[in-house]
C-alpha cells in the first residue's frame, strides 16, 4: 500500500529504511530465541514522527519487490507519510537488520546488517525523482545514505547543496564507521554537512570523525550552515544560529550572542529510559517541527529534547511524539521548572508520568 499527501509538503526525507528484528529479551544475538519485526531507518523515522504530529511528509526511498518491501511501505504509509515516490527494485532485496536490546554505546551491543546490495544502494541522481525530492519546505538527509554505495554518495553530493529557491537542507551526520570500511567517511561527512542549511551532530561523533572537541570547535569546523545543533546526550544540546531571530517572548535556556551567531544552550530533562534507541531521529524531528512552526531556538531545542524523551521511554526505535499542546506547555516552563522535569514511561499519554520534585 502506498499513500499520497495532497497539498504542499512540509518535509521530504530520503534514505534507506529496513525491516528490523528486535529481540524479545536481553542477551547476545547468539542466545536470543526470537525477535519481533519492526521498521527502522533514520530518515523514515523522522518522516513518521513528523507525520504523526500533523506535518505533511514524504519519504523517498527504494525497496525490493518483496514481502519486506511491502511491509515497509505499508507501515510507513500508516503513519500518514506520502510513499508515492518510493521505488520498487525487482533485482535487489529490501535490507534487514538484527540488534540486541542493550545500549548502542556499550560494548555488549550487537547489530547485524543484511543490507549489502540492497535496493536502497541503487539510489542515484538518475534513479530518484528530483521533483518529489525538492518539493518540500525542508529536505532531510543523513550521512548513512552516503555510505551505501558510490551512486548513493553521488546522490547525496547533489542534494546536500544549498540552492536559492530550494528547500532548506537538513543533514544529520549519523556517523556509522561500520558502514564505511575506510577512512574516507570523515571527509565526506564534513563536506556534506558544510553544504547543508541545518546540521545535527553529536558531540561524541564529531570528535570521533573529525577530531574536534566541544560545541565551539564543531561550529568552527562547520562555518557555512545557518544552524548547527550539537547534541550532548544527557548534558543537553547547543544550537548556533547565524542570523539572530527576533521574537516577542524570551528564549528559554542560556543564550549568548557572538559576532556571527546566537548560541543557545538547553539542558536535557531527566528521563527514565526504557530503551536507549531512536532518540537522535526523534530529536531531529522535534527540532524540525518547531522550526516549521517558527518557534525560537530555545523552544526548538526543548521540543527536540521532548520528542527524544518520547522515543527513550518506549521499547522500539520509533515513538509517537507528544501532543503539540502538551509539548508546548512543557517547553514553555521557566528554566527552573524545566530543570526539575523527570519524564518516565507513559508521559506522552493521558497517564502522564511527569515529575517536577
Amino acid at each position: 500500500m502506498t499513500a499520497s499527501v495532497h497539498g504542499p509538503v512540509d518535509v521530504v526525507c530520503l534514505g534507506e529504511s529496513m525491516v528490523t528484528f528486535l529481540p524479545t529479551q536481553a542477551g547476545r544475538l547468539a542466545d536470543v530465541p526470537s525477535f519481533v519485526r519492526g521498521i527502522g531507518g533514520a530518515e523514515s523515522n523522522v518522516a513518521c514522527a513528523l507525520a504523526a504530529a500533523g506535518h505533511r511528509t514524504r519519504w523517498v526511498g527504494r525497496v525490493g519487490a518483496d514481502g519486506f518491501g511491502d511491509h515497509l511501505v505499508s507501515a510507513i504509509a500508516a503513519y500518514g507519510v506520502d510513499t508515492s515516490a518510493v521505488a520498487r527494485d525487482p533485482e535487489r532485496p529490501t535490507g534487514v537488520y538484527f540488534r540486541t536490546a542493550t545500549d548502542r554505546a556499550t560494548d555488549a551491543h550487537e547489530v547485524v546488517y543484511y543490507r549489502a546490495g540492497s535496493a536502497a544502494s541503487a539510489m542515484s541522481p538518475h534513479t530518484v525523482p528530483s521533483g518529489a525530492i525538492r518539493s518540500g519546505r525542508v529536505l532531510h538527509l543523513s550521512g548513512i545514505t552516503a555510505a551505501l554505495s558510490p551512486d548513493c554518495l553521488a546522490l547525496m553530493r547533489d542534494l546536500a547543496t544549498r540552492r536559492d529557491g530550494g528547500p532548506l537542507v537538513s543533514f544529520d551526520v549519523n556517523h556509522r564507521p561500520g558502514l564505511w570500511g575506510d577512512p574516507s567517511a570523515a571527509g565526506v561527512l564534513l563536506e556534506l554537512a558544510r553544504g547543508a542549511d541545518i546540521v545535527f551532530v553529536g558531540e561524541d561523533e564529531a570528535e570521533e570523525a573529525w577530531g574536534v572537541r566541544g560545541p565551539d570547535a564543531i561550529r568552527a569546523a562547520l562555518p557555512e550552515p545557518s544552524v548547527v545543533v550539537v547534541k550532548r546526550g544527557a548534558a543537553g544540546a547547543v544550537s548556533f544560529t547565524r542570523r539572530p531571530e527576533r521574537h516577542s517572548t524570551p528564549d528559554p535556556g542560556a543564550v549568548t550572542v557572538t559576532d556571527a551567531d546566537t548560541v543557545t544552550t538547553v539542558p536535557a530533562p531527566r528521563v527514565t529510559v526504557t530503551a536507549p534507541v531512536g532518540a537522535g531521529d526523534a530529536f531531529a524531528a522535534g527540532f524540525l517541527s518547531a522550526t516549521l512552526r517558527g518557534l525560537t531556538a530555545g523552544q526548538r531545542l526543548r521540543h527536540g529534547h521532548l520528542w527524544a524523551a518520547a522515543a527513550l521511554t518506549v521499547p522500539g526505535d520509533l515513538a509517537a511524539p507528544p501532543a503539540a499542546g502538551h509539548a508546548d506547555r512543557l517547553a514553555a516552563l521557566d528554566d527552573e521548572a524545566w530543570g526539575r522535569l523527570h519524564l518516565g514511561p507513559g508521559w506522552t499519554g493521558e497517564d502522564q508520568e511527569v515529575r517536577t520534585p
